[in-house]
């Protein structure tokens, strides 16, 4: 099924069916790779919403200008809903999780009832910061570490010092400032502003998306954080589209169509990226067997990778890996998977959720991404990895790790629980970075040409910047 549509004002997609087969890939699309399969997709996956929005030029002073990047702070980063933490990072009261983004920070704390709030994390009498640093904390009460002027859970104030010394501060008017707070699939996401759509209008139709995957009833296994040398929408931009894969990831062109991935644009907020594995890729001159397929998949775990399967007479790399990991993937997290597709199991599905989150509902690569820019400079990102694994049947889940720290110069492998497979990818992935960041300020030119299709995904996003930044207030 087609449907072009581009929600909230932005252009759509030519409505004649053969103007965007005009910019695809000649080979076997998405859809008709995973309509063959002995366990097709749920209806999620069973269609397209792809977007032509024009071939102009973008100029590139949009990732190191400080005024662009101060004007993404205050039109973007303090009125958009981000992910903060999951509900596992803060299950009892008194719990909280201190988030940063560029130089704002902020503390999200379960209260006594369950519910959670969030709060400006600087104190109303001199601004330090109560909690000095982004992590995971817990106790009774919001102290400043300066003058000890103490708020409690809720955001009331508790005790001034020395409080004959400040009879004008009326303590019902001192309450800490607020951020909204909405919390989707065991996420936890704050907006600083009180203004604009709540969490489920900002983020449809992902929870439409995802109703039937159980994104709630995974827990973090690994949680990987690295500092990168470029601006946050370069960072990002290296994982909305697959056309960098021939250059940059040649491993992957057996096992993995890259050239025919589909790119989907849902509403302002919300693309997708949808790939098939188990095929050859578009480019190769010399196509694989299915036997040859099935020996090169790369899915991530080692112990999951079915060294020794033979792909049966009438039967697809696709089907067989699928199957295998139905079965090693359900014993080791004991969980019954024998219901789930094989594109469920095997496929590249990734969702962005703007402005800097990447989710993955797949089994096999259950990832979820996050960029933000540190402090006042344009030109650096911290990028995070999680994987979300699922939940054991009896609902005993491990608590979350603390974030590992990986070097610029390290790999990913190195983190504890990192895969060296795909550790080698995402080291291909940010290599390039710094490179790319610094081309942009060498460039005689001052604008890059995006694809039409492939890199679809990329102008939308930069589109939906140029909205949040020419909005008014």
């Amino acid at each position: 099924m087609l449907n072009p549509i581009l929600e909230h004002g932005l252009p759509s997609a030519p409505a004649d069916e053969a103007d965007l087969a005009a910019i695809r890939c000649p080979a076997p699309s998405v859809q008709q790779i995973v309509g063959a399969d002995v366990m097709p997709p749920p209806p999620v996956l069973t269609f397209e919403q792809p977007a032509y929005l024009g071939s102009a030029p973008v100029s590139v002073d949009r990732y190191f200008s400080q005024d662009i990047f101060d004007a993404e702070i205050e039109k973007i980063w303090k009125k958009t809903w981000q992910w903060v933490c999951r509900e596992d990072h803060i299950p009892e009261p008194g719990d909280y999780y201190t988030y940063e983004v560029a130089h704002l920070s902020y503390v999200v704390v379960r209260q006594q009832d369950g519910s959670v709030k969030g709060f400006v994390n600087s104190c109303l009498h001199r601004s330090t910061k109560f909690k000095k640093g982004e992590g995971i904390g817990a106790g009774p009460n919001l102290r400043c570490p300066y003058h000890g002027w103490t708020w409690n859970n809720d955001g009331s104030l508790a005790q001034v010092p020395c409080a004959w010394d400040f009879a004008h501060v009326d303590p019902a008017k001192t309450r800490l400032p607020e951020v909204r707070i909405g919390q989707w699939g065991g996420f936890i996401f704050l907006n600083p502003s009180q203004d604009g759509p709540g969490l489920e209008e900002y983020l449809a139709p992902l929870i439409d998306h995802f109703k039937d995957w159980d994104i709630a009833g995974r827990y973090v296994s690994v949680h990987v954080a690295k500092e990168l040398p470029c601006n946050w929408k370069t960072a990002q931009e290296a994982f909305l589209e697959s056309y960098h894969v021939l250059e940059t990831h040649p491993q992957l062109l057996k096992g993995v169509g890259d050239a025919n991935v589909q790119y989907d644009c849902h509403s302002d907020h919300v693309t997708r990226f949808y790939a098939a594995s188990g095929v050859n890729s578009p480019h190769l001159a010399n196509p694989l067997s299915e036997q040859e397929l099935l020996a090169t998949m790369i899915l991530g775990d080692k112990d999951s990778r079915g060294d020794g399967l033979i792909v049966g007479e009438g039967e697809t790399a696709r089907t067989v890996m699928a199957r295998h990991l139905r079965k090693v993937m359900g014993e080791v997290y004991q969980t019954d998977l024998s219901a789930v597709s094989d594109s469920e199991m095997i496929d590249t599905i990734e969702y962005h959720i703007f402005p800097n989150m990447v989710l993955f509902p797949g089994l096999s690569l259950p990832m979820a991404y996050r960029f933000r820019p540190i402090g006042s400079d344009p030109n650096r990102t911290l990028f995070e990895i999680l994987f979300l694994r699922p939940n054991p049947s009896d609902g005993r889940a491990p608590e979350p790790p603390e974030p590992y720290r990986v070097a610029e110069q390290d790999s990913y492998a190195s983190a504890p629980g990192f895969d060296p497979a795909m550790g080698y990818v995402y080291d291909q992935d940010t290599d390039n970075l710094r490179a790319q960041q610094e081309g942009f300020r060498a460039s005689a030119v001052g604008v890059q040409h995006l694809g039409n299709y492939q890199e679809s995904r990329i102008r939308h996003f930069q589109m939906v910047i140029d909205k949040y930044l020419n909005a008014e207030g």
